[in-house]
């Protein structure tokens, strides 16, 4: 028998009994839709984690207090100690020549107002290079230069403007934060939410030594005391060895002994990139391992009904037998059944799994959807792999069936 002859017996014998090859197929056509929806939810949902976290800069380290520490048998937090200071920033600018940008900062909440409206939010006190470290960039109006360091200014983060001035931009108006007047020098481009919930543009940025005289001066700070400092570097292969200089000069400035504890931590945003990457990675094969088991069950369902249909038509294949057909000729035949059940399951399923994928995204915009060609060319493989292997067994019990005892049935 020739090809030709072989797929037009195969496509007769399956039109047959229509019904139960479409339900024989629907467990293919479900795996495959099951797996081009859930990689896609899995690789955008890993690419966007990717894209936020880059925003935080693969070339950073940010420098702050330890987490906890304890004094007199009292655990206490962070922000009760200011171990780091101005000095401390000055001291990696100037002895570590691998550091590109070096910014110290304070922070803290307050009500902002103008005029009849005010707004609850958070500020910054910042050095000049802090924009350029966390990847903010000027909307309007312009950033701090050197002779703004102890000029009560600010910039707005794009929900702060709104809130306050709806669709001006409020360059040049005078806002008070707390109890002191504020000049807005500009406005920032916004940054939407973060990768943990939090809205970016809800904060406004004001000199560093503003913000310690101006708005946390009834704290009585140390006195050049600073919450962070946050630094790049201009290769990203330097940062491990910067991140040990920096340790190495921090220790030796704040006289820590060896053996002794930090009285500071670098996070070192690179790391945290390429785990989260890793969690993610991890997730979308699981996804993907998840949809696969659908497959081997609607593998195994084909299996099932090609058995039962060798069982049926025991009678037809002695017949064939009978005249002249080799057992090849029939193992073929049952082979090219079951490739086509699961051939055309996988196509619809490619379908119906590319329909689904993008109907979540355009339900659910806050879940990035990501097609991968290569994914979905998987997937067409693995139904035909599926009907290769699921289809062996059958195909070759019904080519040994012995042609008089098939008869006589």
């Amino acid at each position: 028998m020739t090809f030709l002859d072989i797929l037009r017996t195969a496509i007769f014998a399956l039109r047959g009994n229509w019904m139960r090859s479409a339900l024989t197929s629907l467990g293919v056509i479900i795996g495959i839709a099951a797996v081009i929806v859930m990689v896609s939810v899995g690789q955008g949902t890993q690419a966007e984690i990717e894209r936020q976290l880059a925003g935080l800069g693969a070339q950073k380290l940010d420098i702050g207090p330890q987490v906890q520490r304890s004094m007199g048998g009292v655990r206490m937090s962070a922000s009760s100690f200011y171990t780091l200071t101005e000095g401390d920033a000055e001291a990696i600018r100037e002895e570590i020549p691998e550091v590109e940008l070096v910014s110290a900062s304070l922070r803290g909440s307050s009500q902002i107002v103008f005029a009849e409206n005010n707004w609850s939010t958070s500020w910054q006190g910042i050095q000049q290079d802090f924009l350029e470290i966390n990847g903010w960039r000027i909307a309007s109006g312009s950033g701090f230069e050197p002779q703004h360091a102890s000029d009560k200014v600010v910039i707005l983060g794009e929900t702060v403007r709104r809130e306050l001035f709806g669709a001006d931009t409020g360059i040049g108006e005078t806002v008070r934060i707390g109890r002191t007047n504020f000049t807005v020098l500009g406005t920032l481009q916004p940054k939407g939410m973060s990768g943990f919930g939090r809205d970016q543009d809800d904060v406004v940025m004001v000199p560093l030594d503003t913000a310690r005289r101006r708005l946390m001066g009834a704290m009585g700070l140390p006195p050049g005391a600073v919450m962070d400092i946050s630094l790049t570097v201009a290769h990203p292969d330097d940062l491990a060895y910067v991140q040990g200089e920096v340790e190495s000069l921090l220790r030796q400035r704040h006289r820590i002994d060896p053996g002794a504890a930090d009285d500071f931590q670098v996070r070192n945003v690179s790391q945290l990139v390429a785990t989260r990457n890793e969690t993610t990675r991890q997730m979308s094969w699981l996804l993907g391992a998840v949809a696969t088991i659908s497959l081997i069950v609607g593998g195994i369902g084909i299996m099932n009904i090609m058995l039962v249909s060798v069982t049926e038509r025991i009678k037809e294949i002695g017949l064939r037998l009978a005249v002249g057909a080799g057992p090849s000729d029939v193992r073929r035949q049952f082979l090219a059944e079951a490739m086509l059940l699961s051939l055309g399951g996988g196509l619809l399923g490619i379908l119906f799994g590319i329909a689904g994928a993008l109907l979540v995204g355009h339900f659910n915009t806050d879940l990035p959807i990501q097609l991968n060609g290569q994914v979905i060319t998987l997937a067409a493989a693995f139904s035909v792999a599926t009907g290769l292997f699921f289809g062996y067994y059958p195909a070759r019990k019904a080519s040994q069936l012995d042609p008089i005892e098939a008869l006589r049935q």
